[in-house]
C-alpha cells in the first residue's frame, strides 16, 4: 500500500468518487485523523449501502432505516469493511465531509485539517482484527505522508463532536489500535 501524493489516493484500494468534498482551506495542513464507525441499515454488514450512501446514490426508499439520512451529503476519506477491504472516496487532498459540527483542541470544523476513515460497525459490536490492522497500516502511511499526524491526533468522531456522536464506540480498542502503529 502506498499514497500517490500527487493524486490523494491510496494505491491498490478502489476508488469511488464521492461527489460530497470540496477543497480544503488555503495553506491547510493535514493534521489529524478522524476515526468512525458506520453500519447501514443500522447493524446490518455487508451491503453496499455504505458505499452508495458516500457516492450520493444510495437509494433511500429501499429501507425504513434510510429515511432519516435522505438529505444528507456525507462521505469519507477511507470505509474499511469487515473483511478489511479498503475502498477510498475522497482524495486525501481534499476536505471529506465526515466531521460535521466539530472542534478538537479549541480548532474548529476538523473536516478542513483532518482525514475520516470509516470503519464497517456499530458501538456495541467488536470490530474484527482485519479492520485495526488495515486501519493501522493506513495511519502509519498517512503519518508518513503528513507528519503532522501524530499519535494524540488520532482520535474517534466521539471525540470531535461530544455530545452529538459516541462512535467508534466504547468497544473500540484504542490501546490494540494504538500498540500495532508502526
Amino acid at each position: 500500500m502506498k499514497i500517490n501524493t500527487a493524486t490523494g489516493l491510496l494505491e491498490s484500494v478502489q476508488y469511488l468518487p464521492s461527489p460530497h468534498n470540496d477543497n480544503r482551506p488555503e495553506e491547510t495542513r493535514i493534521d489529524m485523523v478522524v476515526v468512525h464507525g458506520i453500519s447501514l441499515p443500522p447493524g446490518e454488514f455487508g451491503s453496499n449501502a455504505i458505499s452508495e450512501f458516500f457516492c450520493g446514490t444510495l437509494d433511500t426508499r429501499s429501507h425504513s432505516a434510510f429515511a432519516d439520512i435522505a438529505t444528507l451529503r456525507v462521505s469519507a476519506h477511507l470505509f474499511i469493511r469487515r473483511d478489511g477491504e479498503i475502498i477510498q472516496f475522497v482524495p486525501f487532498t481534499q476536505r471529506a465531509w465526515h466531521a460535521g459540527v466539530s472542534s478538537f483542541q479549541g480548532k474548529t470544523h476538523c473536516n478542513d485539517f483532518s482525514i475520516g476513515i470509516e470503519l464497517e460497525g456499530t458501538d456495541e459490536i467488536p470490530y474484527e482484527k482485519i479492520q485495526y490492522k488495515q486501519l493501522s497500516k493506513v495511519i502509519t502511511l498517512l503519518m508518513q505522508t503528513y507528519p503532522d499526524i501524530t499519535r494524540d491526533r488520532i482520535v474517534g468522531h466521539c471525540e470531535i463532536a461530544p455530545g452529538r456522536k459516541t462512535d467508534p464506540g466504547l468497544i473500540f480498542d484504542w490501546n490494540y489500535l494504538k500498540g500495532i502503529l508502526a
